[in-house]
């Protein structure tokens, strides 16, 4: 037998119940993965608070970040055998190209069982090996988070460049991968966030300029003035929604691309309306970001592995028995970087 959460309800953190269940056993096409970590995305809280935009199966073990061992492989499996360190992708049948309707379903932690416990099968398709300079910690931060910062600046109708100028908002997952990716590929980067600690932590991961966005209410035109020739930045990660989505169009480049990712903020008065030049005076491309393919995971987790990146993990880890406490962390916005489950 195994641990394992489950959703039932749409009460928060009051929705997660654990439960014991039977270890899975794989078919012919399916490895089973005993898992050693996973980590928390706000995709997971709003699973069990009743707002993801797709639906969700009652029931459904939550989560799609993990990393874990093969324990054992069906009678048709080529890709992995027992002993490699892997890792599912979190769309599972996502596998190339520009995601799908048909994709949006195949959802890990929602329509289908996500990571939250002990044991797991999935196709060998829907899986990667992980970074072999990862630990199991670090890896369970990249499926979700990682990927989709990876899509932000790889991913779209053209690659991050170098000397290129990337700005990112905050110090979440996304927001540090984007950082650390961005510097991988030569670009200047400017970051967003509200307080010094943080400041300090992201011009030590490499950021060139920090602007405090609690102080400065015009940051994307003080974003602008310290691009590069102060053109503005190429890409913009944007998380903020409605909240940011005017300040990101004074800071982008003519011809430059806001990522728009997460569903977070929500509208406050004086600070999302559009109006005359909300935008500034840039043309830009607006892409919504759904994570990524297995095809992006492999070559990012190739990425990280060939320039020795390691993923920024908050202080506060959790066991899988905390996992509530873990949700409720992750929602106070406290942390720094990935909040990571110990499932051992």
């Amino acid at each position: 037998m195994m641990k394992q959460w489950v959703v039932r309800g749409s009460n928060g953190a009051d929705s997660l119940h654990l439960e014991e269940a039977p270890i899975p056993v794989p078919g012919e096409y399916e490895i089973l993965i005993k898992f050693h970590a996973a980590s928390l995305n706000y995709r997971d809280i709003m699973v069990s608070s009743g707002t993801y935009i797709w639906p969700v199966r009652d029931g459904v073990v939550p989560g799609s970040d993990a990393a874990g061992e093969v324990i054992q492989t069906g009678n048709k499996v080529t890709r992995f055998r027992p002993g490699q360190r892997v890792s599912p992708i979190l769309h599972l049948s996502h596998l190339y190209g520009t995601i799908t309707e048909s994709d949006f379903s195949s959802g890990l932690g929602a329509s289908h069982n996500g990571v939250f416990r002990q044991y797991a099968v999935y196709n060998e398709h829907s899986c990667v090996e992980i970074p072999s300079t990862l630990s199991y910690r670090e890896a369970a931060t990249l499926p979700c988070a990682a990927v989709t910062a990876w899509n932000a600046l790889y991913g779209g109708p053209r690659s991050l460049r170098p000397g290129e100028t990337v700005l990112t908002q905050g110090t979440g997952g996304v927001s540090i991968f984007a950082l650390q990716f961005a510097k991988v590929g030569g670009a200047q980067v400017i970051s967003t966030t509200s307080g010094v600690g943080k400041a300090e932590r992201l011009k030590r991961e490499g950021a060139d300029h920090v602007i405090n966005y609690r102080e400065d209410e015009r940051w994307g035109m003080t974003a602008k003035k310290v691009s590069r020739r102060e053109r503005g930045a190429d890409f913009v990660v944007e998380i903020g929604g409605v909240n940011t989505m005017v300040q990101s169009g004074q800071a982008v480049a003519i011809d430059g691309q806001i990522a728009v990712i997460g569903r977070r903020a929500g509208a406050k008065s004086g600070d999302g309306g559009g109006g005359e030049g909300s935008h500034g005076t840039s043309i830009a491309t607006i892409r919504r970001i759904l994570v990524g393919s297995r095809q992006l995971q492999e070559e990012m987790n190739a990425a990280i592995e060939v320039n020795g990146l390691k993923p920024v993990i908050d202080e506060g880890v959790f066991s899988l028995h905390e996992l509530k406490e873990a949700y409720m962390y992750l929602e106070s916005g406290q942390h720094l970087g990935k909040v990571v489950i110990d499932v051992d």
